[in-house]
């Protein structure tokens, strides 16, 4: 597992605990440092503080796409994979688009419900092709 993709886990357990316990994404991110021997990488705290940024904004664009899912009804940690997912697509110049739908894939197949892989990819695929509108 490279380096990004350890960041991106981590991102994912800090959002997926936050999420669990309606706290601060920077709160559980500050706790987690202090209290955990899992390193928490630069590019995870960026992750997290980039979705913190633009979460309104993430939530809105999957809700749009996700066919007939509010976010509520999605699993957690589809919800968290979704979020770290839309914002490398849409926020973060220095991942390809492929990469970041790639390793969002990757999170979903290993950690979610077996038709999560493919809800995600479809989701953030849909979200590649309308990007330019998106942040116009």
């Amino acid at each position: 597992m490279n380096s990004r993709t350890k960041a991106r886990l981590r991102a994912l357990e800090v959002l997926f605990e936050a999420d669990q316990r309606n706290e601060d994404y920077i709160e559980v991110l500050r706790r987690r440092r202090l209290y955990t021997v899992a390193q928490i990488s630069a590019y995870s705290e960026e992750i997290i503080r980039g979705v913190r940024d633009h979460d309104e904004e993430i939530r809105e664009f999957v809700e749009t796409y996700a066919r007939d899912w509010s976010f509520e009804r999605m699993p957690a940690v589809d919800r968290a994979v979704l979020r770290i997912g839309t914002w490398e697509l849409l926020y973060n110049d220095e991942v390809p688009d492929a990469v970041a739908i790639s390793e969002a894939v990757g999170l979903a197949r290993v950690l979610s419900t077996n038709e999560s892989p493919k809800f995600v990819n479809g989701l953030l695929d849909k979200l590649r092709q309308v990007k330019p509108t998106l942040l116009a």
